[in-house]
């Protein structure tokens, strides 16, 4: 529990990586909680799970792709509305398979800048990660 008493969902984040330096956002589809805003695809981890295994199970949900290896990153929480989220945030850079919004989401490649993405608006939780990510390639 944290300082709020509120359970606490543990969830996989995971920022694909390609060969040009581009990062993977998704946008939330309607029917979920902050419908319309970008994010790190992922999703939580359930009862049992590794968060690699979480990863591999949502990112094939929800892009269509396998992952056979990630990169932790950084653990995150982040205390919204609706609930409060800890972040297992894991760098992929190979996957089987074309990204695709298999939950009818928009899909969008980014790269790296001080300005932030050129989609938003972004989850809160994103910043933290995308802040990680450009320290990891400085």
């Amino acid at each position: 529990m944290n300082e709020k008493n509120r359970p606490i969902t543990e969830v996989a984040a995971g920022i694909l990586l390609d060969s040009e330096g581009r990062y993977l956002l998704g946008q939330r589809p309607e029917g979920k909680p902050y419908a319309g805003y970008w994010e790190v695809p992922g999703g939580k981890v359930e009862r049992g799970e590794t968060v690699f295994a979480a990863l591999k199970r949502e990112l094939r949900e929800e892009l269509g792709i396998e992952i056979e290896s990630s990169q932790e990153l950084t653990v995150i929480e982040h205390d919204y509305p609706h609930a409060y989220v800890r972040l297992h945030v894991s760098v992929i850079r190979h996957w089987s398979g074309a990204p695709t919004g298999c939950e009818g989401q928009q899909l969008s490649w980014q790269m790296i800048s001080n300005e932030g993405p050129s989609v938003e608006p972004l989850l809160p939780a994103a910043w933290p990660m995308l802040n990680k990510l450009k320290e990891l390639l400085a």
